[in-house]
């Protein structure tokens, strides 16, 4: 029998043969529209990783609110996958889009700062610990934009990260360990220098290596997330940050905590849940209830050495920063977010769902026997096919299957349940119900058993 992770290759791929059929003959209007979109946009959708998905051609959404969403064809759907973290509050939130439409009749951006800006400054700082902050567009062009101070903070040119990050698309971050050595990921496009030269990469939770790295003192920050979650999730172990923040100071590496994920773990991500103390810090995706936005942020020390960086610097563009950055739009979002949206209650009714999740995929996994583990990090549930959790990167990326993924991803959309396409990540949202748990762990079971 041609088994996989405990699966039975031959029924899986049969469904999933059953699968594609099903979702074909019931998505006409999808179908129309992805052929007319093959024609005006490159590789036939808005932007091409959404070719990720595990459907036949795109599916097409007409509406989303809370938990859920319609497609045009008009099936509903529960989503687990809530933009990848984007709309971990929920989509179209009523504060925030109150807060939008409001803003809309009083301008979407000046170049100047308003009232907002600055409560949203001093929200932060009761939330996240660091007194100082900027604004950016997306978590990727606020990593670019820290990576960018660390260097002139500390007149250092490398940045170390750990093997099998994702920081959005900072070219800086991808390198990968390739038999130990690193290297320039084959797949990043139009890269036309060795990235190596001023990117160093270790595994996650390898202490020895990570001081190894940050030793002859050229490093100038560590991005990293605080548990990784974009190559499955791993997590660390326990007194690693503590130990890793040490190594930081004693070697002058600024630490640059990038929390887009990991804000699934508290109103003040995994650094104020865990007691990090990071030098430069940044959050994304969700802390504008889905508008585009992002924040990073100082310590006080970090601060001050970067406004004395700045005022030392000739005049001139500094290149960090863009015109629609901190758009009053955006900021009337943020606000109204952070103060009644992503609050307190708000993550303890996820933290309970999450765990609820959790249990329920566990007792599968453990009923039908399965060499598969679940690893939960606050809101934040992910099934992974290895018995054990991996400890870094490369034990993540080994047990990765895309093929899999797809088959079991396939079977719970056609049954009204989208969870995230990249490895097996599932959120849930305050507007997220325990039937909605339950439904979704059902529909693992079902898939489960007739693939066994």
């Amino acid at each position: 029998m041609n088994t996989r992770y405990g699966i039975n290759w031959d029924k899986a791929k049969a469904l999933y043969h059953t699968e594609c059929t099903d979702f074909t003959s019931r998505m006409p209007r999808s179908r129309e529209l992805s052929s007319r979109a093959a024609g005006h946009l490159l590789f036939g959708v808005p932007l091409h990783w959404m070719n990720d998905w595990s459907t036949p051609f795109s599916l097409y959404v007409a509406a989303a609110q809370g938990a859920r969403f319609k497609d045009v064809d008009g099936h509903d759907y529960v989503d687990f996958c809530l933009g990848d973290t984007g709309a971990m509050f929920g989509h179209s939130p009523k504060p925030v889009a109150e807060a939008i439409a409001r803003q809309a009749q009083c301008g979407y951006t000046a170049m100047l700062p308003n009232e907002d800006g600055v409560w949203v400054a001093q929200e932060l700082t009761r939330r996240f610990g660091l007194p100082y902050w900027q604004f950016a567009l997306s978590a990727s062009d606020a990593n670019r934009f820290a990576i960018r101070w660390a260097r002139a903070i500390t007149d250092r040119s490398k940045v170390l990260i750990f093997n099998g990050c994702y920081h959005g698309t900072v070219d800086d971050v991808f390198v990968d360990l390739v038999d130990g050595k690193p290297q320039t990921r084959d797949s990043l496009l139009g890269q036309v220098y060795d990235i190596t030269q001023h990117t160093r990469s270790v595994e996650f939770n390898d202490l020895a290596a990570l001081e190894a790295a940050l030793q002859d003192g050229e490093v100038a920050c560590l991005l990293a997330e605080p548990a990784m979650t974009n190559i499955g999730m791993v997590l660390p172990q326990p007194g690693f940050w503590q130990a890793a923040q040490a190594l930081c100071k004693r070697y002058g590496t600024l630490l640059l905590i990038d929390e887009t994920h990991t804000i699934s773990s508290g109103p003040g991500g995994y650094t104020r849940a865990h007691g990090l103390e990071p030098d430069l810090f940044v959050v994304g995706k969700p802390v504008a209830g889905g508008v585009p936005c992002a924040v990073y942020g100082f310590s006080a020390e970090t601060a001050c050495r970067a406004e004395d960086a700045k005022r030392k610097a000739p005049p001139g563009h500094s290149g960090i920063g863009t015109t629609l950055t901190a758009n009053l739009l955006a900021m009337a979002a943020m606000r109204a977010n952070l103060a009644e949206v992503m609050t307190d209650s708000a993550y303890q009714y996820m933290f309970g769902l999450a765990e609820k999740l959790a249990t329920g995929l566990r007792r599968v996994i453990e009923q039908q026997q399965l060499p598969w583990c679940v690893t939960q990090i606050g809101a934040r549930t992910e099934f992974q096919f290895t018995p054990t959790p991996p400890q870094n990167g490369s034990e993540a990326g080994k047990i990765l299957d895309s093929e899999l993924e797809h088959f079991m991803h396939l079977f719970l959309l056609n049954r009204g349940l989208l969870i995230t396409p990249f490895h097996n990540m599932i959120l849930v949202c305050p507007d997220t119900t325990a039937a909605d748990v339950d439904r979704l762990v059902m529909a693992f079971a079902d898939f489960v058993a007739a693939v066994k």
